[in-house]
């Protein structure tokens, strides 16, 4: 096989399996940044060894017992061996000396749960959680991450490296949080996938609207997450949110990359299977029985979008009412914007301006660009057309995505010519 040919291979293995590895590593040498390097090892000897054998016929198990193994030499050689073989010993219950060739073939059981609540852990800033989540379970490269959120790649190498840091020095077990801290530390993973997925389905500042390999990760880590955690309603809710937004995928831009607004879009390119996945997860979660959470309301109200057959059949009255409890379990000023939205949609524009109008004052929407895009349309459709103009150029001035940019001025342009 062609070099080329063994380099693609590794890496589409690596994008799917690497997390596993780290996550099975992790539990063995209680240390996330040394798992990475220990895997990150036999990726190397996987890119020497295969372009002269071929590829193995169970590529994922080879590069699994590898990284073991190079991980059992390590507590060899680093003199922790009693140590380890305690530790070891206490977890799987027994008070013998372990057998190593037996660890190889441990199963991952729990791992990547605590691989992914050890990544997204709070005492790590938002910027961190997110780069070393990307890292070690979405499998991108440092250059792919700053490629994603347009930052330096030393910028995402430094915060993956202090992220790895903190933990060490903080001595952050890896280990599933006890039952009195799962809620707040479940809702911190959540929150890290959540904005992951935000920033690929609308990115902030750039010249492409969406970066789908964000909400790609996202979505493959929430439905990681859904499958080790099933008794959780609001993991099903990300999910099924996650699902139905990127059934829009193909219909949110132009083919030459203009955003196209949710009211605009061609339903026919909207994706049914993404759909159908996402109402399936709302069902998983309805059926667990518990209240509704934000996640979970959220992905209701895109489910009355995908259920309509047309924007006009849109129930708009319904997510108004989505809105309202939104408001009530998870209260914002992005939330009452939205929720300002469905009211025009439902009761008219001069009611969606009232709730706008109440929110000019918020110190944190100051700055918020997709506040003045809404209060200019809701101006436009009042027939206040000069001074819904104002407001979109206020609105692309604020804004640093340069598609979305071209849009609001484009609005602006129209409102002044009529």
């Amino acid at each position: 096989m062609k070099e080329s040919a063994v380099h693609r291979t590794i890496d589409g293995i690596w994008r799917i399996e690497s997390a596993k590895i780290i996550a099975s590593l992790a539990r063995m040498v209680r240390d996330v940044g040394l798992a990475e390097d220990l895997a990150q090892d036999a990726l190397i000897i996987a890119l020497e060894r295969w372009q002269e054998m071929g590829i193995p016929e169970n590529p994922e198990a080879w590069l699994m017992t590898t990284a073991k193994r190079r991980a059992i030499d390590h507590l060899r050689r680093n003199k922790l061996r009693d140590r380890k073989y305690e530790e070891i010993g206490r977890e799987i219950d027994r008070q013998q000396e372990p057998d190593w060739e037996e660890a190889l073939d441990d199963p991952v059981g729990d791992d990547l749960l605590r691989l992914i609540f050890t990544s997204c852990h709070p005492v790590l800033s938002a910027e961190a959680r997110v780069a070393l989540t990307l890292r070690l379970l979405g499998g991108l490269t440092t250059e792919e991450i700053a490629s994603a959120f347009l930052v330096p790649e030393p910028t995402v190498a430094q915060r993956i490296v202090r992220a790895k840091r903190t933990l060490t020095a903080a001595r952050v077990p890896f280990e599933l949080p006890p039952k009195n801290e799962l809620a707040a530390r479940l809702s911190s993973v959540l929150e890290v996938i959540y904005l992951m997925f935000n920033e690929g389905y609308a990115a902030t500042s750039g010249a492409s609207w969406i970066r789908p390999v964000l909400c790609h990760e996202a979505l493959r880590l929430g439905r990681i997450l859904a499958e080790i955690a099933p008794e959780e309603p609001e993991v099903h809710g990300l999910v099924a949110l996650m699902e139905i937004q990127s059934s829009r995928f193909r219909a949110r831009v132009s083919p030459s990359g203009e955003p196209i607004l949710l009211m605009d879009q061609n339903r026919a390119l909207w994706d049914h299977l993404l759909i159908r996945r996402g109402l399936t997860a709302i069902t998983r979660a309805e059926r667990l029985g518990q209240v509704f959470g934000p996640y979970l309301i959220q992905a209701s109200i895109a489910a009355c979008h995908a259920s309509a057959r047309t924007a006009s059949e849109t129930d708009w009255v319904r997510i108004s009412a989505l809105y309202d409890a939104l408001s009530q379990v998870a209260p914002s000023p992005v939330v009452e914007l939205n929720r300002a939205v469905a009211l025009s949609m439902a009761f008219g524009p001069e009611v969606g301006l009232e709730v706008v109008d109440s929110l000019i004052q918020e110190p944190s929407m100051k700055n918020y660009h997709l506040l003045p895009s809404v209060r200019g349309d809701f101006l436009m459709k009042l027939g206040r057309r000069q001074e819904a103009s104002i407001e979109f150029k206020r609105a692309a001035n604020l804004t640093r995505n340069d598609k979305e940019r071209e849009l609001l001025l484009k609005r602006a342009s129209d409102c002044a010519m009529e």
